[in-house]
């Protein structure tokens, strides 16, 4: 019943991030959510208690993947360039991937105060461990002198800004973005000779 439940869950937030997609996040109520998830607004409240549930749902699953793809290229072998190009196309595809919902991710201020807390403090995990990795590369000559604070935010931000621009309609897939703004935000770091 679990594994039943929370498949619907899923397709409840698949529902949730059309919605959000067309509609935005402000202007998207529970009865549109329903509507789209083919549910009676009553059924949907038995899966999720309002909309707020729905989006720390969506933020939490985005950065427990989020954090899984940092961790794994941390512990892994292999050059700084090619763990940082592997987390940051592993993020564009975790943005663009419509179950997550990711416009929605990006709106983690609209929470009440006790749910964005703990969204926060993984939010900014993950960001400490990508600069981990731009710091590693730094120190290690295979990138550039740079602030790993600053070169980490402005790469965040680029892939993050992928939600609000990418449409599934459009002439490059998401595979493409991600490999090709991945290897364009490493390559910035590459010092030249």
């Amino acid at each position: 019943m679990q594994r039943k439940s929370e498949a619907r869950r899923l397709d409840i937030l698949r529902a949730a991030a059309r919605v959000f997609r067309r509609l935005g996040l402000s202007a998207t109520g529970m009865r549109e959510i329903a509507e789209e998830a083919d549910l009676s607004p009553g059924n949907l409240y038995y899966y999720f208690s309002g909309k707020d549930e729905i989006l720390l749902f969506c933020q939490e699953r985005t950065l427990e993947r989020l954090l899984a793809s940092v961790e794994e290229a941390r512990t892994a072998s292999g050059s700084c360039p090619g763990r940082l190009r592997a987390v940051m196309s592993a993020h564009v595809r975790c943005m663009l991937d419509e179950l997550e919902g990711a416009t929605a991710h990006l709106e983690v201020e609209v929470l009440p105060e006790a749910m964005r807390r703990g969204v926060v403090e993984k939010r900014d995990t993950y960001e400490r461990a990508v600069r981990g990795l731009v710091a590693e590369g730094i120190e290690r000559g295979e990138f550039a002198q740079a602030d790993p604070a600053l070169v980490t935010r402005a790469m965040l931000g680029a892939v993050n800004w992928t939600a609000r621009w990418y449409r599934p309609e459009g002439p490059r897939s998401v595979d493409e973005i991600a490999d090709s703004l991945s290897d364009y935000l490493v390559r910035g770091l590459i010092p030249t000779k």
